[in-house]
């Protein structure tokens, strides 16, 4: 053995985080080779594995770059280091095969295609040119082909697609950023995309792109297999294939997404804000709502693209095949906006198998624009909103974000959440970390439940962990807690978490609260299981993540109907009107908007309680005000009419000031009574006051009711922190007002960010409150 170096000293370095199928060991092999020092770094289960030997502020100055400048898609969460005794090696620094021990390395998103990427696959003279699957180290799929960890080519879906010669030496060669990056391939060796349907000439490769272009110029509507499944895409400005679309898919007036060719295009739809045009370009590339520029600066999106609102929601090209469809330079003329909708039918998960993508979108599309890399985990896109302070507001946390982890204020049993039945997202939890699956959606079906499954299986191959809880909600109806039990069997312990306890817990670990001290907890939403067996959803809690008390909610009225009562935000209105002991005028909206029997069957039914469970939902109450102010009488989609109250509201600018009372009463527990804001409502409306205009005052009037409540919390407890959660606070007009009152009175407001403030977001809140729960806790 070679005498050590005098002044030589020799660093093990562990460095945890999202560090595999990044760049990281040709990032630390450059680095070494700089400074020039001997050693190797290799993956490990956990992470990545460096031993360094060199003179010893070398050393020094490299462990210090590895954790403050990593990789572009590298996010080191630790970094730990072990003095060895040196060896007086002097050969180059050497990169090493992946050692295949159990472990919990980090796995990155899928991101969207790199600058260097798209300038080759824009490049005539460069073998990558037209490439529909360009990808390197800094870009491309990574959790989508992923199959299991370590992340090598092995471990994923390009495992049946050997390299070629000059593929393989790129693969091989520390200096090329296609070192070990697993999707590297090229139009010799690589996937191939393929065109088919009805009537249509089949065509591969440059010629499918190009029939598929000309397919959406003319109006046909084309499935389009992208990173985590199928998108269904029509020209977005023609009203015809936006209509026909609408109606094969049986949208209703749900809005759809579109994508843009580039940020100029989306300039000439939507007036941006600098955050806005950060989130929309960011590598995650998720769908922004986006305030709509009237008139638009040039071809505008048909009117059924999102009816009735202000806001449109944006995303840019994400892979080659998103750009190739739009056109390189000299392509014939296409559509520059295109309707960019979820592969599937209403209330299906989402498409990714090539043959169920021919018969479940059978009646859907014309064509398949498809390609033969077969999707490991399907993975809708994300949904976001830019709040005016420039920080975001996830809505769909799904591509871009999953697998990316979590950090958690307390550690937690390892343990697995299935979520709610809305939006549902799965969540995996260990020690400090947790782990969001991929958007599920509404757990309506056999299908969707499968998905569910599919996604936890996948998860947990990912993260190696092992559930031994299991968390879920404690409605007894829920497809969800169906399967949780199923899940548990005889084997695991379940514990049933309360829905709205659930939320708060969401938004205290989001915002790192360890707990010790409760907080404010405001949660507004649709639906959620009460302890009385009534709905609530207008809930204001003590909470912390061992239990909660209900210091107020808002004042229960009947739910004509139960759940199938909730399409019909009139029969809601009259309800209300009931418990208020308000009369039914023949001339209000939500009277007129219903048939006469209608009303007589309505007011029999409410007089003798018949199928009429008692609600405190604020979701609701929104729906009832929707109505009574002529806004939405018929809901089509979840949140409809609530939706179209708040861009009622947004039209009324802020020159009114005036804002509804709220009645509160009671004692230990406050009943927020909406009976005085109906008097001023319908007085309001036989002065012929505009809808914007009342929507206006209805929000004014929310936001000063839960101000004056956690004032009395505040005089009551001593707490100052209180958490906006639950799916009313994707309201942003709502959730702006709040935080405006509440922070001027001297509170510290927890919103939500990357966790959803609706129920996909629920299922860290179960896992916080069960996890972390004393084991005689569980049920």
């Amino acid at each position: 053995m070679t005498a050590p170096a005098t002044g030589a000293v020799r660093r093990r370095v562990t460095v945890r985080g999202t560090v595999q199928g990044v760049g990281f060991r040709p990032y630390v092999h450059r680095l070494a080779a700089r400074s020039g020092l001997a050693g190797f770094v290799g993956n490990t289960g956990d992470g990545v594995l460096i031993e360094v030997e060199g003179p010893a502020d070398e050393v020094d100055r490299f462990c210090a770059l590895l954790a403050h400048q990593p990789p572009p898609l590298a996010t080191v969460t630790g970094v730990s280091h072990e003095d060895l005794p040196a060896t007086g090696a002097a050969g180059p620094f050497t990169i090493r095969s992946t050692e295949r021990a159990a472990g919990r390395a980090q796995l990155p998103p899928d991101t969207a295609t790199c600058a260097d990427c798209l300038r080759e696959l824009a490049e005539p003279g460069d073998r990558r040119h037209r490439h529909p699957f360009v990808t390197c180290t800094h870009c491309g799929p990574r959790f989508t082909i992923a199959t299991g960890m370590p992340y090598d080519r092995v471990a994923t879906t390009m495992a049946g697609f050997p390299m070629c010669p000059d593929c393989a030496r790129e693969y091989g060669d520390p200096a090329d950023r296609r070192f070990h990056a697993q999707p590297v391939a090229c139009p010799r060796c690589g996937p191939r995309l393929t065109l088919t349907g009805p009537g249509v000439r089949p065509a591969r490769d440059a010629d499918a792109l190009a029939a598929a272009r000309a397919l959406l110029a003319a109006g046909r509507i084309v499935a389009v297999k992208g990173l985590g499944g199928y998108h269904l895409a029509c020209d977005a400005t023609s009203p015809e294939a936006v209509a026909a679309l609408r109606d094969r898919k049986e949208r209703g007036g749900k809005a759809f997404a579109v994508m843009c060719a580039d940020l100029t295009v989306v300039e000439r739809l939507a007036v941006l804000t600098g955050a806005e045009r950060a989130a929309l370009t960011a590598p995650r590339r998720p769908i922004v709502l986006v305030r709509r520029r009237v008139p638009a600066a040039g071809p505008e999106p048909a009117a059924q693209v999102c009816p009735g609102s202000p806001h449109l929601g944006v995303m840019l090209p994400y892979t080659p095949v998103h750009t190739l469809l739009f056109g390189l330079p000299g392509d014939p003329p296409g559509p520059q906006v295109l309707v960019m909708t979820s592969g599937n039918r209403s209330g299906e998960p989402i498409v990714t198998d090539d043959a169920e993508a021919l018969t479940r979108l059978a009646g859907l599309a014309d064509a398949w624009l498809a390609h033969d890399r077969p999707i490991a985990a399907p993975c809708d896109d994300s949904l976001l909103r830019v709040r005016p302070d420039g920080t975001e507001q996830v809505l769909r946390r799904s591509r871009g974000y999953v697998p990316r982890p979590l950090c958690l204020p307390v550690p937690v049993r390892p343990a697995l959440a299935v979520g709610g039945d809305l939006k549902n997202a799965p969540c995996l939890g260990e020690g400090d970390l947790a782990w969001f699956g991929p958007h599920i959606g509404d757990m309506g079906d056999l299908a969707t439940l499968d998905a569910a499954r599919r996604a936890e299986r996948h998860l947990s191959r990912l993260t190696n962990v092992e559930p031994r809880l299991v968390a879920a909600d404690r409605h007894p109806r829920y497809h969800s807690t169906g399967w949780a039990r199923r899940r548990a069997g005889a084997g695991l312990p379940l514990r049933l978490v309360q829905h709205h306890h659930a939320h708060i817990a969401s938004a205290m670990a989001e915002h790192g609260l360890d707990g010790t001290t409760p907080v404010i907890g405001v949660a507004f939403d649709g639906t959620g299981y009460g302890d009385d067996g009534t709905v609530w959803g207008g809930e204001i809690l003590l909470a912390d993540y061992t239990g909660y008390r209900r210091f107020a909610h808002l004042t229960p009225a009947p739910l004509p109907g139960g759940d199938a009562g909730v399409a019909n935000p009139c029969r809601l209105a009259l309800a209300r009107l009931w418990a208020a002991g308000l009369p039914w005028d023949p001339d209000l909206p939500s009277v007129t908007a219903c048939s006469p029997p209608e009303l007589a069957l309505l007011k029999q039914q409410l007089d003798r309680q018949v199928a009429c469970v008692p609600t405190s939902s604020m979701g609701r109450l929104f729906d009832a005000v929707a109505s009574l102010a002529g806004v939405c009488h018929r809901a089509g989609y979840e949140a409809q009419a609530a939706l179209e109250l708040e861009a009622a509201a947004l039209g009324a600018g802020d020159a009114d000031a005036v804002a509804y009372p709220f009645g509160l009463t009671g004692g230990a527990t406050l009943a927020c009574d909406p009976a005085p804001m109906l008097r001023a409502l319908l007085a309001d409306r036989r002065r012929r006051t505009p809808a914007p205009v009342l929507a206006a005052r209805f929000h004014r009037g929310v936001a000063r009711a839960v101000t004056e409540i956690c004032r009395r919390a505040r005089g009551a407890t001593g707490l100052d922190t209180v958490a906006l959660t639950g799916g009313v606070f994707a309201n942003a007009l709502l959730e702006e007002k709040c935080s405006t009152l509440l922070r001027a009175d001297g509170f510290t407001v927890l919103r939500h960010g990357e966790v959803p403030p609706n129920d996909g977001g629920l299922a860290l809140g179960q896992l916080m409150v069960a996890a972390t729960a004393p084991h005689h806790e569980t049920e």
